[in-house]
């Protein structure tokens, strides 16, 4: 009688075709744990590039010693600020703002307070924030920051 070979061979396929399908899916979650990771570096950036927008929304509106011009009371004034060389991403910054009374400084006379809202959006757009995520990019980020404030 003859002795049947083979079968060794199989098993080594079948490990061979596992030990592929393995290394396959580390490479996908591997690929994928780094598109993750900087998305994430770049949604920081576009946080603190939006955070920025506010604050120079928030210097020009309640700054002093700037020049009177739309932004001391803020209807419905936009700037686009180019923060590319620090963070790679344009801010749009939007200022409204509302007179507000808020009790009486002497009695029968209103204490008026102009409450500001600054909106920043920061994106990689050159022609400044739409407001609209670009979702057929991966690599696109935005960001948008609200702050409100009274002088």
């Amino acid at each position: 009688m003859r002795q049947q070979q083979g079968f060794g061979a199989i098993a080594a396929i079948m490990i061979l075709v596992i030990l592929a399908a393995l290394a396959a899916a580390i490479i996908g979650i591997g690929s994928t744990q780094q598109l993750t990771s900087a998305q994430d570096l770049l949604s920081a950036r576009a946080w603190q590039a939006a955070r920025a927008g506010n604050e120079w929304g928030l210097f020009r509106a309640l700054s002093t010693t700037t020049p009177a011009d739309a932004w001391k009371t803020c209807n419905a004034s936009t700037a686009t600020l180019n923060l590319t060389s620090e963070t790679g991403f344009y801010v749009t910054v939007t200022c409204d703002s509302w007179l507000y009374n808020e009790g009486e400084t002497v009695p029968g006379s209103p204490k008026a307070l102009r409450v500001f809202r600054i909106r920043s959006t920061a994106c990689p757009q050159v022609g400044g924030c739409t407001g609209s995520n670009d979702a057929s990019n991966a690599a696109y980020v935005e960001r948008t920051r609200t702050v409100v404030a009274t002088n």
